[in-house]
């Protein structure tokens, strides 16, 4: 029946329908993926638990600050010292910035620092929403206006940030794809050895990319999900890279029923029926572990998880619908020069993955042992792993403006005015609140109470960078001491008690998340095998691998990268993908392994899979890991973190924990993975006495 419906899609009629569909779902949808950005909420407060003690108090404050205000600090610096001259000239540009559009209140400044080299000016901009998009044009315009003869002008505060954080996701629509696709083209180039076959799975990648990212759109636009530029780089990279892995499957194993099939069509009817279920299992433990993800506290998190499974979605349905219509429309040709004739060999039977399952066979317990041992050694530098968060100097692979404004301030002298620790209190509490915020390490004396509607609004500069440890120490004392108040109600906010909320946010969603990733991926795979041994065998060595992976990568940053920490939701990111796309190579290994014990026992099916699946997976992962690695190019320290260790991993699921930690496991144990299923109770196994010298030698298929 699978086989039938398989057909019917790929059918010599409806496969022009297929076509069709895809082509109206790009007009339709991919005109609108380019507007992506427009809906984009990068506001580090957007990106909040509405429990959070931070967003709390932003809800207290709106009659005190507009939510959507954007404070700027203007940094001055002259090494040489101000001139009178300067300063007048620093008050007159003052006087043009208040003049600019979309100002909120009074500018404030010039203020210059103790030793005369430095001076910061503060003006706030309110452009409603969508402001955090609109500040790299404001923040042109006030480059036009604040200038100083021999010396330099930077932005910092929050508007510094914003207009940084646009610089640093600039290459988001088209270097960063341009350069995946261009890798993945070089990939397929030399996989398939073919100059023309790689256009068909990257037509249906493209397809598939700007159909789930025009759907993306509208779900940000008008059902209020939560989409940022590091969500828009995280989807587009997995559709990338998920998208060519099933297209690799697909066709090789297209490739391999042309050589059984007279019939292209016929042919792909057999190739469906025997990948899709594999494919659909895939997409399904990325799609579910991504689901997981709306389980956080960070709506960051929480928003990443629908926009990276609906990327997955549509990729699927993408890879099996369109790419087999396209693969059927233009024949046999596609893969000259090397086409599968019918009654050809099938090489795989006697490849470099047939070398490698027949050295494991006669020693398969020493070799998962020692590969397990091994493994777990690297998992020992998870303990170098420093996961306090990136202070905003570190955040970035090189310094932006923002960093070096903030660098001068600190270096001078002077406090960030933009970005002060904030506290709303009941009135009749405000001298006592005030009071308790006084003296505290890295904080100025607060200002005076402002009341309004029986709430007092308070706020203290802070001395530190705002993004770093010691500030968000600061901000845990002032909670401490304000908390103390009876009766205060005390809430604490600003944009240091925000990343610090992240933090704590951050750690509750690893706790949460990856316990019920585990279980849901394990259910699946216990659906797809209909056992329990090789489904926990398999979560396990999954799990293996990212440890591996974390430790090697925290070496890596502290010896190699010189990165003094990660982002906290880096652990929780690296496990979701790992698990859900490391989980792939073994849903591709064992469902062929599954269908060949049925004939041929376990351990010889599991040597046939390794050697027919072995290419194809090895192809599929340095797509994934090359992919991933792309990130790097981006210049955030995170997304840096986040490929590097993503495709560290990707690499050693697909050499290590599936041709050989997976593959020894199954000949050692035999047909106990199966448990309790009754595949292969052993009555199937054939010894490697009983096998033919042929036999032994290499797998046959």
């Amino acid at each position: 029946m699978h086989r039938q419906i398989a057909g019917k899609l790929t059918g010599r009629v409806t496969k022009w329908f297929v076509l069709a569909f895809w082509i109206i779902a790009l007009m339709g949808l991919g005109s609108f993926a380019g507007k992506l950005t427009e809906v984009q909420n990068n506001e580090a407060s957007s990106w909040l638990p509405g429990n959070a003690e931070s967003t709390q108090a932003l809800e207290k404050m709106k009659p005190f600050q507009d939510p959507n205000a954007i404070p700027t600090t203007v940094v001055y610096e002259k090494k040489t010292g101000f001139t009178p001259t300067d300063l007048v000239t620093m008050k007159d540009q003052a006087a043009q910035l208040q003049d600019m559009k979309y100002v909120d209140g009074k500018v404030i400044g010039p203020i210059p620092s103790e030793d005369g080299r430095a001076a910061q000016t503060v003006v706030t901009f309110n452009v409603g929403s969508d402001g955090w998009n609109k500040m790299p044009d404001i923040g042109d315009d006030i480059h036009k206006i604040a200038k100083i003869d021999g010396g330099t002008v930077l932005l910092a505060g929050s508007g510094g940030q914003a207009i940084d954080s646009a610089e640093a996701f600039a290459g988001l629509d088209s270097t960063l794809l341009l350069a995946a696709l261009l890798v993945v083209i070089v990939l397929l180039l030399f996989t398939y050895r073919s100059p023309i076959l790689w256009i068909l799975p990257i037509f249906s990648v493209v397809v598939a990319l700007a159909s789930s990212l025009g759907l993306i759109y509208f779900l940000a636009k008008y059902a209020d999900l939560t989409v940022n530029g590091q969500s828009q780089a995280i989807v587009s990279i997995l559709v990338i890279g998920a998208g060519t892995d099933y297209a690799l499957l697909l066709v090789a194993r297209y490739r391999e029923e042309l050589r059984r099939h007279d019939d292209r069509h016929e042919a792909m009817a057999f190739a469906l029926h025997r990948a899709t279920p594999a494919i659909i299992a895939s997409a399904s433990t990325v799609i579910v572990g991504m689901l997981c993800l709306t389980l956080a506290d960070m709506n960051s998190t929480a928003g990443l998880g629908p926009v990276c499974a609906i990327g997955i979605a549509v990729t699927l349905l993408s890879m099996i619908t369109l790419l087999p219509a396209l693969l059927v429309i233009f024949g046999r040709w596609m893969f000259w020069p090397k086409r599968p004739a019918f009654g050809s060999d099938e090489p795989t039977s006697h490849g470099i993955w047939a070398r490698v399952g027949a050295f494991i066979r006669p020693r398969p317990r020493q070799v998962w042992i020692m590969t397990t041992l091994a493994l777990g050694v690297c998992v020992l530098g998870v303990l170098t792993l420093n996961t306090n968060g990136l202070s905003t100097e570190d955040s970035y692979t090189k310094q932006f403006d923002s960093v070096k404004g903030q660098n001068v301030l600190t270096a001078h002298g002077l406090a960030d005015n933009s970005t002060p620790v904030m506290v709303v209190a009941n009135a009749d509490k405000a001298d006592d609140v005030a009071s308790a915020m006084t003296g505290i390490k890295n904080l100025e004396d607060p200002s005076k109470p402002v009341v309004k509607d029986g709430v007092a609004f308070i706020t203290a500069n802070l001395t530190v960078d705002s993004t770093t440890n010691a500030a968000f120490d600061t901000v845990d004392t002032v909670r401490s001491k304000v908390h103390a108040v009876d009766g205060a109600d005390a809430l604490v906010s600003g944009t240091s008690a925000i990343l610090d909320d992240m933090l704590k946010a951050n750690t509750r969603d690893s706790k949460v998340i990856i316990p019920v990733t585990l279980i849901v991926v394990l259910l699946i795979l216990m659906l797809l095998l209909r056992a329990l041994t090789a489904p926990l065998i398999l979560i396990g060595t999954v799990v293996l691998s990212f440890g591996t992976a974390i430790g090697l990568g925290a070496l890596a940053f502290k010896y190699v990268f010189d990165y003094p920490a990660v982002d906290p939701s880096y652990p929780l990111f690296v496990f979701v993908f790992l698990v859900s796309l490391g989980i792939d190579y073994n849903i591709f290994l064992m469902t062929r392994v599954r269908e060949e014990t049925a004939v041929r026992g376990t351990r010889e099916g599991s040597l046939v899979g390794l050697a027919a699946t072995g290419g194809v997976i090895t192809s599929a992962g340095l797509v994934l890991a090359a992919t991933f690695g792309i990130l790097a190019s981006l210049p955030l320290v995170f997304l840096v973190e986040l490929g590097f260790t993503v495709a560290l991993g990707v690499l050693i699921d697909t050499i290590i924990i599936r041709s050989v930690l997976v593959t020894a496991i199954n000949l050692d144990l035999g047909s106990k993975i199966w448990w309790p299923s009754k595949l292969d109770r052993g009555e199937n196994h054939i010894s490697e006495t009983e096998l033919p010298p042929t036999h032994r030698e290499g797998v046959p298929v």
